[in-house]
This record gives structure tokens, sequence and C-alpha cells, in this order.
């Protein structure tokens, strides 16, 4: 049996992280809240629904997930598998078996859950998130020949290879860092379509214009650093 862990970064989200830790798979080991410098009961909230909860007074979402990988690489046992989710709950928590199945059975490096439009709750994705999307992976498609559609945040890894890919963004270049050092690194990777549906609360990025904003220029960046490599 596989080890899996979840690394959730959360800011403000005491709505939703209750529901989204009850609706993860109960074989999961562990489940990892990063409380991202909140100022609500999301730190309280995510400890009475029995998810490990961590502090990063950093904010950003990098610095989450940077902070849930420290306190995992310092656990005697580690891992097989990494998934990372959001907690506003706009993820389906229960499709985390189809994003690690591929993983498991077929053995595949990394997974990314495709949020696809058919698949998608209306209004879940804002027009800047889904022009984003699109501009980005067209030019990893053009630039790296990768086949990705979609830098969705629901994701699954191998502990090892996640390791292996150095992560070092802070913010919003997480998931386009993964993404561009997965296909430096010749990783095998999948994409599973996945349901998505309107979030809880208001995005801290797509909710507002300076988030879009910061989002889109550090997701170029990368892409266009990986390109002069």
């Amino acid at each position: 049996m596989s080890i899996i862990k979840v690394i959730i970064p959360a800011y403000n989200e005491a709505d939703s992280i209750a529901l989204v830790i009850k609706d993860i798979p109960t074989h999961v080991d562990e489940v990892i809240v990063v409380n991202n410098n909140s100022t609500d009961l999301t730190e309280a909230n995510a400890k009475n629904a029995g998810a490990t909860v961590l502090t990063e007074s950093r904010k950003g979402y990098g610095y989450a997930c940077l902070k849930g990988m420290d306190y995992i690489a310092k656990q005697s046992k580690k891992p097989d598998i990494i998934v990372f989710l959001d907690g506003d709950y706009s993820d389906y928590p229960e499709e985390l078996t189809k994003i690690t199945t591929p993983i498991i059975d077929h053995n595949i490096d990394f997974v990314i859950g495709a949020r696809v439009k058919r698949l998608r709750e209306e209004g879940s994705m804002t027009f800047p998130q889904i022009f984003g999307n699109w501009l980005a992976t067209s030019l990893m498609r053009m630039m790296f020949r990768a086949n990705f559609s979609d830098l969705g945040p629901f994701r699954a890894i191998k502990y090892d290879k996640l390791l292996g890919l150095n992560m070092e963004d802070k913010t919003y270049g997480w998931t386009v860092e993964m993404q561009l050092k997965a296909i430096k690194q010749k990783l095998t990777y999948k994409e599973i379509a996945v349901n998505y549906r309107n979030r809880i609360g208001v995005s801290k990025v797509s909710g507002t214009v300076k988030g879009a904003i910061f989002a889109g220029v550090k997701i170029l960046t990368w892409i266009f650093k990986y390109s002069l490599k």
C-alpha cells in the first residue's frame, strides 16, 4: 500500500477547510494543512477536522507548500506520493484516488487534475484564469512540446521525484515551476479530468486585479526563464 500525504496551503479558509478534509479518502496517511498567516479560524477548524496544522507566516502559495515539504522531510517514514490540494473546496477531494491511480498502477511520475470545461461548474474559473491557463499551456506546448492543458492545483507526484525538482518559487509560480521542471527532467506525466466547482469565499488570486496580474507575470517569467536554459 502506497503512503500518501496531502499538503493543503490555506489562507483564510475557515468556512471551507473542514469540508475539504472531510472529503479526502480515508486511505490517505496524513493531511497537512499549512495555515498561511490566516486571520480567521482556519487553524482551529483544520485541527478539529483531524488535520496536522503547520504555520507559515510568510504569505505565499509556494511558501506554504515548501513548509509542508520541510515537515515531511523531517519524518522518519517518508511517503510514496504527495498530493497538493487547495483549501477552498473548489476541487473535489474525493477524486484524489483518480489522480493517484496512474502513479500507483502505471508508475507515472506526476499527475495533474485538469479542470476541463465539461466538468467545470459555471463561473468556477474567471476569464483571467481561463486565458492564463490557455496562454501558459500553449507556450509550454510550443517551447517544450509539453502536453499540458491546465495549471490545476490538484496534483499528485512521487515524493522522490518532487524532491528532485528542487522547488523554489514562493508565490504564484509554484504550479508552473513544477510542470516546467517535470518536463526538463523528463518525468512521465499525465492529466486526469477532474470536476471543479465555485470556491467558498473570495479568491486571493483571481478575485483581485492585483493578484491576477501578479500571478500572470510570475507564470510567464518561469516559462521564458526555462526557454533560455
